[in-house]
């Protein structure tokens, strides 16, 4: 069953109703992370199906979803996170915008920026709350924005070849380090898209929506 565009709804932090609502008029598949369908249901929004080892997600709601929306998935080894990621992959999702998955307890946020490294070549794959998006990049990639928007690069892996164009200050063929991360933040968009090339590494590109 391949998915074009898969919105995941996770336990972490609670987004407001109408933001929400704007993500899932965009998807044409609804899937939660374990207790994110309490989140969802809570947001008016009815998952079309809930992955994981189902230690967070309440009773009231698997009694009002239903026992065939849920996948019980029984690794220890990996996260919630992970276990809906695999699930894609194996359903041939090409784009997922995950939600719910940043604020509350700091290990866990910077833990699932991390933990998508392997899945960012499978599928498109960004980050969204209200006023921003976080996008994986592991490759080049061209984006939409708004023209001023701020614009931050965070190499977690030292990246070569970055090309930066539609950006206040472009770069072309560079090399950004880790250890140097506060070289790249606070950029600035020149109009209604920019492009990020990169040979090899991995970094999070942050950016302001409105």
């Amino acid at each position: 069953m391949p998915f074009s565009r898969v919105l995941l709804i996770g336990n972490g932090e609670t987004l407001p109703a109408d933001y929400l609502a704007g993500l899932v008029q965009k998807a044409d598949f609804i899937l939660a992370s374990d207790g994110g369908a309490d989140r969802a249901l809570a947001a008016g929004v009815t998952p079309d199906a809930v992955i994981g080892d189902l230690d967070s997600v309440s009773s009231a709601a698997q009694k009002q979803l239903g026992e065939e929306k849920f996948t019980f998935v029984d690794n220890p080894n990996n996260t919630d996170l992970e276990k809906s990621l695999d699930w894609l992959v194996q359903n041939n999702c090409k784009e997922c915008v995950i939600c719910g998955f940043a604020g509350g307890r700091l290990d866990f946020t910077l833990g699932n920026f991390l933990s998508v490294y392997p899945y960012v070549k499978k599928m498109d794959i960004c980050f969204a709350g209200p006023g921003w998006r976080i996008y994986p990049l592991a490759d080049g990639r061209k984006f939409t924005c708004q023209q001023g928007a701020r614009v931050s690069l965070i190499p977690l892996k030292t990246c070569t070849g970055v090309t930066l164009k539609g950006l206040k200050y472009p770069l072309t063929d560079a090399r950004l380090s880790w250890e140097h991360a506060g070289r790249s933040l606070s950029n600035q968009t020149t109009g209604t898209e920019f492009h990020i090339t990169l040979k090899t590494g991995y970094m999070l590109v942050y950016a302001e929506e409105n």
